[in-house]
């Protein structure tokens, strides 16, 4: 049998605050950039992977790490945001850092497809290399810390779930409900 312990509710304040922030994270991208710009002219769409990476070091080192640090801290917040809203801490690092990239991908992928509606705005697939790459570098530089920290707090070894608590005791044989027959 399980019930919920008195770290139930934390759980689930964690897992709303998580959700409520990735939300709120989530509208903000997507004013950034979905909105349209008003240009004279448009570049054509890069679909060469890493040569935008290229050209912008060729424009000088800060104008390189400007616009770069500008690729890989755009969806950054996912990597920290997607395990928060989950709310587990007795998942395997490897399968979470996985689950995380891959939604991290999806949604850049998903911000580049709409841009190509949007006026102004064309599909570059090195934003999306390094907006992965940006989910992926804080997911490694937060979770793994975060979640240990969390389970020492609550005193769990791996594999333990927060808010649950197990009974030794034996429950028996499960209870079974005659059926009912069709009334006349």
């Amino acid at each position: 049998m399980q019930r919920h312990g008195s770290g139930g509710s934390a759980v689930i304040r964690f897992r709303a605050a998580g959700l409520i922030l990735l939300l709120a994270h989530l509208v903000l991208v997507g004013w950034l950039t979905l909105r349209p710009l008003d240009v004279m002219w448009v570049t054509a769409a890069n679909l060469e992977p890493l040569a935008g990476i290229k050209a912008d070091l060729a424009m000088g080192p800060v104008e390189a790490a400007r616009r770069i640090g500008e690729g890989l801290l755009l969806l950054a917040p996912l990597g920290v945001l997607l395990p928060m809203a989950g709310g587990r801490l007795d998942v395997s690092p490897w399968a979470s850092l996985a689950r995380t990239v891959l939604a991290g991908a999806l949604v850049s992928l998903g911000i580049e497809l709409l841009q190509t509606a949007v006026p102004g705005r064309v599909v570059d697939v090195d934003a999306l290399l390094l907006n992965t790459a940006g989910v992926a570098l804080a997911h490694l530089a937060v979770v793994p810390a975060w979640r240990g920290r969390l389970r020492r707090r609550h005193g769990l070894g791996r594999g333990q779930r927060v808010g649950v608590l197990r009974d030794d005791v034996s429950q028996g044989a499960t209870p079974r409900i005659p059926r009912v027959g069709i009334a006349p």
